[in-house]
């Protein structure tokens, strides 16, 4: 098989199955809400699909590297499928809390698709090839958010009872999960070499922990890492507060709120399916990530000033343009930096850092929300992502550079 066709293959997979993903995010507020649950439990109820990814992402990553791919992408998709149908029948907040438990522990799908991705791409379009996984999972932001808003008009009409109501959406999400697990049984091949396993390695939580220490506090692969931590806390505090706050200062309901993640999708699809693939050549990672992150912390400071729907509308789009442009010159980073036979582990523990992320943003996101304001979670994001940016700044020589930029006619590198 050739590249091409392995990542737009992959591209489909990971598409799909965030489409089903993004059915269910803007569900966690509204239905919580309707079980009673405060801002905190709504962050909880977030962060407990995360905690689990935490823990398991660096396992999945490594029996990717032992065992292959596809393996892992496959049972991603099923479990999955089997989680938001559970979330669609849970008739009470611990029954939310539940489904999203077992979510995240098979919740690896991201870090085995970047690592194929990472596979098949030599070293010089690998940055580029992890921004088309990133279009694709903001392409299913863009279309699961409003599957979602729709067939939650079409559940309320059908009855108020789970699985009706607004939960009907998360039905239809476990089954566009199943209908990729068996797309994905059909085509998807494998793309690791067995000569690069390790037969040595073993999985446990211990070799997960060392893991995370050795990349965290190790060599310069640290760097990118410490940065797309603290972007990941920034983007927990906002997508945990963003549904609440809407609702509250602008009183959208889960239609409207759904509709308006969808956008902030399409801009990032926009982003990172274009100006990534054409910005990344010129400009090389340093630079576009130090730009970047300048307009990610300025859309969060934007959104939590916003006086109206409109302007929040102009900081959405600027916080999607951040956001998309980031992330896979990040991870594009992160994975140039490590090793061949290491592509899986490091790649787990990116998605491990993500995890994490997303553990502690909506943690404090939604006790901020909660307790000091509505319009504290954003501003303490922008003020994350601005720590990210000035770690660029002190160590961006030690950051890799596999971009050339052109002037006048004849390639130099970018600093």
């Amino acid at each position: 098989m050739n590249r091409k066709r392995s990542l737009l293959i992959i591209f489909l997979t990971v598409f799909i199955d965030l489409v089903g993903f993004g059915v269910v995010i803007p569900l966690h507020a509204y239905l919580a809400r309707e079980f009673h649950a405060d801002a905190l439990q709504v962050g909880l109820l977030m962060a407990i699909y995360s905690l689990m990814q935490f823990c398991f992402s660096p396992f999945w990553g490594q029996l990717s590297d032992k065992y292959g791919r596809r393996p892992i992408i496959l049972m991603s998709l099923l479990g999955a499928s089997v989680s938001h149908v559970g979330f669609a029948f849970a008739t009470s907040y611990l029954g939310l809390f539940v489904a999203r438990f077992f979510a995240g522990v098979f919740g690896a799908n991201i870090s085995a698709a970047m690592a194929y991705v990472a596979d098949i791409s030599p070293p010089e379009k690998r940055s580029q090839s992890m921004g088309l996984i990133g279009a694709a999972i903001g392409m299913g932001f863009v279309f699961g958010p409003f599957i979602g808003g729709f067939f939650g008009d079409i559940g309320q009409q059908l009855g108020d009872m789970p699985p009706f109501g607004q939960s009907f959406g998360a039905v239809v999400a476990g089954g566009i999960c199943l209908i990729n697990f068996i797309f994905a049984f059909f085509v998807l091949k494998e793309s690791r070499d067995p000569k690069l396993a390790d037969q040595n390695r073993r999985p446990g939580l211990s070799a997960r922990l060392s893991s995370l220490k050795n990349y965290l506090f190790g060599d310069d692969i640290r760097i990118p890492m410490w940065i797309y931590l603290f972007c990941m806390i920034a983007m927990g505090h906002m997508e945990v507060s963003m549904f609440l706050y809407v609702d509250d200062k602008f009183s959208w309901g889960l239609t409207e709120a759904s509709y308006g993640f969808a956008y902030m999708g399409l801009v990032m699809v926009f982003t990172q399916g274009y100006f990534v693939r054409k910005l990344l050549p010129k400009w090389g990672e340093r630079k576009l990530l130090k730009v970047s992150l300048i307009i990610y912390s300025l859309a969060l400071i934007g959104v939590a000033i916003s006086p109206s729907i409109p302007v929040l509308g102009v900081f959405v789009t600027l916080l999607g343009i951040g956001i998309g442009l980031s992330n896979p010159t990040m991870t594009g980073s992160i994975s140039l930096m490590a090793k061949p036979e290491e592509q899986g582990v490091v790649l787990g523990v990116t998605q491990s850092l993500a995890a994490m992320g997303r553990i502690i943003g909506p943690a404090l996101g939604s006790l901020y929300y909660r307790d000091i304001s509505k319009e504290f979670p954003f501003l303490a994001g922008a003020a994350l992502v601005f720590i990210g940016f000035l770690l660029v700044m002190k160590h961006s020589k030690k950051l890799p550079q596999s971009s050339l930029v052109i002037k006048d006619g004849n390639p130099s590198e970018s600093v």
